[in-house]
């Protein structure tokens, strides 16, 4: 691929109510579609969380944890987390056609395995064919089988960083419900300040501060998130964390336009 892709992340708290099991939220559905559709980015990978879809029933059925050999409700919790996902992502799919994106929906738990919850092998090739003819991949978090425990969840954010490696992605772009990284959880803490650009070396030193998520999320939460960029960050990917919850936010990151939020590099000034 001559152009490298830009690998945009939707976070499941943006694209769906995580207070209500099973609650889409249509219209920031509608409006990021929009968005997406409006930036016209030539080389785009998209993955999305699960938000009240996936989170749930992954954690009522410890999919995460593997699969307690004989239990048939586990197995039937598996399938009912991968259907919740298949459901949540054809909302997002069917948005995107709609507004004239080419969009196709790739499982991960039909093409990934992983390794003690790490992605092992994965097919790539149709990913790369997707991309080579123009068309927009649409992955999201899945429950997926694994050689050392059987099944587990493999989340959005573990996929991003994966893909954007792999396919020598240009940027991450991460939508999540608040503006960026903070010194502290704005959400409950009012004297936190919004961090603008950390660079991998200062992430490092800072990540022990940045709270877990208070809701359900079976995938770590923003500390997960921060987790998985470190790699792709210390291999030279900038990562830009925005608010995709507010309109053109995602418009603006994709056009690569000066926008609020929190870069994070490798250096200070990117070259």
């Amino acid at each position: 691929m001559s152009v490298k892709p830009i690998v945009l992340k939707l976070g499941g708290s943006v694209i769906t109510n995580k207070a209500k099991a099973s609650t889409p939220s249509l219209p920031t559905i509608e409006r990021l579609s929009e968005e997406i559709s409006m930036a016209n980015v030539s080389q785009l990978i998209l993955v999305h969380g699960g938000g009240s879809f996936g989170h749930p029933l992954a954690k009522r059925y410890a999919i995460k944890e593997g699969y307690r050999q004989g239990d048939a409700s586990q197995v039937l919790g598996f399938c009912k987390t991968h259907l919740a996902m298949v459901t949540l992502n054809e909302l997002v799919v069917d948005a995107l056609i709609r507004h004239d994106i080419p969009a196709v929906a790739v499982s991960p738990s039909s093409c990934v395995v992983t390794k003690s919850g790490r992605i092992d092998t994965m097919m790539e090739e149709p990913l790369k064919q997707l991309l080579k003819s123009g068309f927009v991949p649409v992955l999201f978090g899945d429950a997926v089988l694994d050689s050392d425990l059987g099944f587990t969840i493999l989340s959005g954010d573990q996929l991003v960083t994966y893909l954007a490696m792999r396919l020598n992605a240009a940027r991450i772009i991460m939508g999540i419900d608040v503006d960026g990284l903070y010194t502290s959880d704005p959400k409950v803490d009012f004297s936190a300040r919004l961090i603008k650009l950390i660079t991998f070396e200062e992430l490092k030193k800072t990540r022990e501060r940045i709270e877990e998520s208070k809701v359900t999320d079976v995938t770590g939460g923003m500390f997960g998130k921060i987790a998985e960029l470190m790699p792709v960050v210390e291999s030279g990917i900038p990562s830009l964390i925005v608010n995709a919850t507010k309109p053109k936010r995602i418009y603006k990151a994709l056009k690569g336009e000066k926008i609020k939020g929190t870069l994070i590099s490798k250096f200070s000034v990117l070259s």
